[in-house]
């Protein structure tokens, strides 16, 4: 069988995990639903990425891990290739693969979770370390308080910031930097800057 007649038999077996993407990878083509990779074919083989999940079942079935050669050494990936046996057993093969895709899914989140403040745009040091000095130290914590009020912790640590800042907190939540913000955004930006200024303005005066 071909290798595209093998990927067909392939999207073919696990249709029910959703949308399968098929895209070239390292001289062999991967399989993926959305962002999830939880599948290679190389050489003509499929072979499933393993999880805590489904490692047991691959290991159990003694199962040949998919390897490369790294400086003439050869080198085992968490891939394990499926026998012709697991061909025979289309709705364990599904099983398997459905505990890979879920594996490979909880992996994108945990990895976005554990992303730092510093990975967003417009974050510098020193705005990173002004964060955190205000408590703010997570991607969550951030979007929690939102840019404003982020903003107004900032502030009474150092008086000095103004509406760029502001610009980019917003930035670093909607992705983006901060001189590509909408301008119905920025309005709204700094008409709240500038009351919020005017009023502490007033209360520094009282």
């Amino acid at each position: 069988m071909t290798t595209k007649g093998r990927i067909e038999r392939i999207t073919r077996v696990l249709d029910p995990l959703g949308t399968i993407s098929v895209r070239t990878q390292f001289g062999g083509y991967s399989l993926s639903v959305g962002k999830a990779v939880f599948a290679v074919v190389a050489k003509g083989e499929l072979y499933l990425r393993a999880c805590e999940a489904s490692r047991p079942y691959l290991c159990e079935r003694k199962l040949h891990t998919l390897q490369f050669m790294k400086r003439g050494v050869p080198v085992s990936l968490d891939y394990y290739q499926v026998n012709e046996t697991l061909w025979q057993e289309p709705e364990q093969l599904l099983a398997i693969s459905r505990l890979c895709l879920k594996g490979a899914q909880q992996h994108i989140e945990e990895s976005r979770q554990a992303r730092q403040i510093r990975d967003l745009p417009n974050i510098g040091q020193q705005l990173e370390r002004l964060l955190r000095a205000a408590g703010i130290s997570s991607i969550g914590a951030l979007r929690e308080e939102g840019a404003k009020a982020s903003w107004l912790k900032l502030r009474a640590l150092n008086a000095h910031l103004g509406l760029n800042t502001l610009f980019a907190l917003e930035g670093a939540l909607s992705g983006l930097h901060y001189q590509a913000l909408p301008e119905d955004v920025k309005a709204d930006l700094r008409r709240w800057y500038e009351a919020k200024i005017a009023e502490l303005e007033r209360q520094r005066c009282r």
